[in-house]
């Protein structure tokens, strides 16, 4: 039965208006320490020892930093925070999948919105599945977030937050695994960190760049970058850039075999349809067969499942290093579709077996909290960028 988690700590309930230090680069830290009067010989130093604790300890009071001399700290936590989203629900799925609804810090309009972050447990691994933007830029229609109007991107400090607060909540710090008498068999709870929530990845690059550059630095969270992955709808000019510039694993939402059916379920396709979609993959920096894309398929009765669909996919797909995730559509209020039958996927995925490919059909995990794949999406408030005028970030919010 799935259970809703009250009694938060003090820290995940967010009044504090100070600036966070979530987020930012060394580069960005030593601004930081220049304003606090920090002499500039030592800045440099000084930032490596608060990138160390904030992202590698994951501490959340500058009283922690022990090497850090006390008028520094003093100075530190008057001027600043390291802050995570507050918590507005925690919730626990009978399949151990955990569900956040977070609301961020006020911008500078003084709004404050909410976003959905996901933590899928396994016997071998733990996937954190985390958004990009508060809503989406992007309309599918058998996606539930694609029914919620973007209202904006979030800063790097708002995606490395997502990761920095599961750590906290499962007790994924170096210091708690230590005093952990039973990990997992991989060492950690979450080793694989998925941007597959709440938005469009490649219309939010700066920010998810950073983010990532500080989810996979070795002296920080540490994640490889072979274990994050980016998903996309297709924004087929920044692909190539997403391989040269960020380096992650790159994951396609396709979902069709034809531009007829895809520019329905995908209505991005339109602007970028598949030959140049599909041309984009075969030429993503560092493909290969250790470095395979994935293509993410969900499976919709009568819409995109027969046996000829399976074979055009083993077609478009010739060549290009690939993986198949097949995805039961997870259903959500409203929606007109339903999931595939059972019979029906196993025949498609015998077809793309045969053809050579890896297709798993992925196994649909909390869905009884609306956390499956498809079915997140905020109460947030529902503000267009035209209504509200440009924050800073949103530049490239609207395709």
């Amino acid at each position: 039965m799935a259970t809703l988690i009250s009694n938060l700590p003090e820290r995940y309930i967010q009044n504090d208006l100070r600036p966070s230090l979530v987020g930012l680069s060394r580069t960005q830290l030593m601004d930081m320490l220049a304003r606090v009067g920090v002499p500039e010989k030592q800045r440099k130093m000084r930032a490596n020892q608060l990138f160390h604790w904030i992202y590698h300890k994951g501490v959340t009071s500058f009283g922690a930093m022990s090497n850090i001399a006390r008028e520094l700290r003093d100075k530190l936590d008057e001027a600043f925070q390291i802050a995570r989203p507050e918590i507005v629900a925690e919730q626990k799925s009978n399949d151990g999948t955990m569900k956040w609804l977070l609301r961020l810090a006020p911008d500078e309009r003084g709004q404050r919105h909410e976003i959905e972050t996901v933590y899928i447990p396994e016997a071998d691994r733990g996937t954190l599945c985390i958004s990009s933007q508060v809503g989406c830029t992007l309309t599918c229609t058998f996606c539930h977030t694609g029914t919620q109007t973007l209202v904006r991107n979030l800063t790097a400090e708002e995606i490395v937050g997502q990761i920095m607060l599961a750590r906290d909540r499962i007790k994924d710090w170096p210091e708690d695994l230590a005093a952990n008498p039973a990990p997992p068999s991989s060492g950690r709870y979450i080793t694989n960190v998925v941007l597959m929530g709440m938005g469009e990845p490649l219309y939010n690059f700066d920010h998810v760049k950073q983010a990532m550059e500080l989810a996979s630095d070795g002296e920080g969270l540490s994640l490889s970058k072979r274990r994050i992955t980016l998903s996309t709808s297709g924004v087929v000019p920044e692909i190539a850039r997403a391989g040269d510039e960020i380096g992650t694993m790159l994951a396609i939402s396709l979902h069709a075999t034809t531009d007829e059916i895809r520019n329905t379920l995908v209505p991005l396709n339109k602007k970028y349809p598949l030959a140049e979609l599909l041309q984009a993959c075969r030429t993503y920096p560092g493909l290969s067969n250790a470095r395979r894309i994935t293509f993410e398929y969900v499976m919709l009765k009568g819409i995109n499942d027969s046996p000829a669909d399976a074979k055009r996919l083993v077609k478009l797909l010739a060549g290009i290093p690939a993986k198949i995730n097949l995805i039961p559509f997870n259903p959500w209020p409203g929606t007109a579709y339903e999931c595939s039958d059972w019979e029906t996927i196993e025949t498609f995925a015998e077809i793309v077996n045969k053809a050579g490919y890896a297709s798993p059909v992925r196994t649909p995990r909390g869905r009884d909290i609306m956390a499956a794949c498809g079915q997140l999406k905020s109460e947030s408030q529902r503000l267009r960028a035209k209504d509200r005028g440009a924050l800073p970030g949103d530049a490239a919010a609207n395709p």
